[in-house]
């Protein structure tokens, strides 16, 4: 492990900062139609059982990584074998993040620009920036952290000022049951975004004082929630159901909308800085996450050494697991779901809890 250390706070900063991440750029619980806001609340509410189950693994094993503690709960071969899958998990979802911010580039900013080209600029800074450590990537994401903030809120006095929002596209609530939206909550919501933050399994060992993690990650999560609460009710108000799940990025369809006293308008890229700064954050955590499992699982002395060839892996991974971005919507939101993140983020950790449990209670008897 790197020998370096982050406040609660700073946890606390980059789990909200990740959470946003990519999920306000896409258009996320759809499926809910005009209740995806409330199916995004549920999903928020029972994500904290998760986040429990994350934080009592950490208690028992405070000191070391998940990679470490999944071989002491299930033996040498079957914990190696499980530390290897959650690290190309982390590897695939940063290739899959730094696709959403190059389209979303390409789309708004450079339409001429080739992808690869911005996909690379990005994964360059970014590994400059995991080769520096954890310690740098929470410090910067405080200062970030506030940035977006105050872009948030602007964006919001916007939105309200241009008279856009009609909340008749709220409605009918709930107009065919709650088990509509409860089964969005439960195939999407609950793994993307809350269930990728099993990545801060990864992190907490380098956490100052253990006893905050548990209220730095809920407080994390119910804040992050709330937020996408907000603006998935922002878009469906601006633009109603069929626009926003037509769109490939509603956020900023709304913010293209804004227009105050015909002179302040086309603020879309000055709002894309929110949406790149919480992307970098997310591929940041995850990268760092990868790197240092791999140089654990691997016995490398060295973790800054793996941050170029596993760069180079996610650049050109994130070209190739799509042919384009509708269908790279598709598989994120649908097939990829079910075969990566509900096994690793819902099914899995609690059957390592139950087996750290029952070696525990074994060796308190003995």
């Amino acid at each position: 492990m790197e020998k370096a250390k982050i406040s609660a706070s700073q946890l606390f900063v980059l789990m909200v900062l990740f959470e946003l991440g990519t999920s306000l750029l896409l258009p996320i619980a759809m499926d809910a139609k005009q209740d995806s806001w409330l199916a995004i609340l549920l999903g928020t509410v029972f994500s904290f059982v998760l986040f429990l189950i994350y934080h009592k693994l950490y208690l028992y094993y405070p000191d070391i990584l998940p990679t470490e503690y999944m071989q002491k709960i299930l033996g040498k071969a079957m914990g190696t074998l499980l530390a290897f899958l959650y690290i190309f998990c982390f590897v695939h979802d940063v290739a899959r993040v730094l696709r959403d911010i190059g389209e979303m580039l390409l789309t708004f900013a450079y339409p001429d620009t080739p992808l690869f080209i911005a996909n690379a600029l990005l994964i360059l800074v970014i590994i400059y920036t995991v080769r520096q450590g954890i310690e740098v990537i929470a410090r910067s994401g405080e200062i970030f952290f506030i940035i977006m903030y105050i872009l948030a809120i602007t964006g919001f006095i916007l939105i309200v000022c241009s008279g856009l929002i009609d909340f008749s596209n709220l409605q009918p609530v709930l107009e065919e049951g709650i088990f509509p939206t409860l089964k969005v909550v439960f195939t999407q919501i609950l793994y993307f975004p809350f269930g990728e933050a099993i990545v801060f399994t990864m992190i907490l060992p380098y956490l100052k004082n253990p006893k905050k993690a548990k209220i730095a990650m809920i407080c994390a999560t119910g804040i992050a929630g709330i937020n996408l609460t907000i603006t998935m009710l922002i878009n469906i108000s601006v633009l109603g159901v069929g626009l926003t799940a037509r769109s490939q990025f509603p956020l900023l369809s709304t913010i293209q909308s804004i227009q105050v006293a015909d002179f302040l308008e086309r603020l879309d890229v000055f709002f894309m800085i929110a949406l790149v700064i919480g992307g970098f954050f997310k591929i940041s955590v995850l990268f760092y996450a990868a790197v240092i499992g791999t140089a654990n699982l691997f016995k490398v002395k060295s973790p800054s050494q793996l941050s170029y060839p596993i760069g180079l892996i996610i650049l050109f991974m994130s070209l190739a697991i799509s042919r384009n971005f509708q269908e790279h919507l598709y598989e994120g939101l649908g097939i990829e779901i079910f075969v990566l993140y509900i096994p690793l983020s819902t099914i899995i950790p609690p059957l390592l809890l139950l087996v750290a449990f029952l070696k525990n209670r074994k060796q308190q008897r003995e």
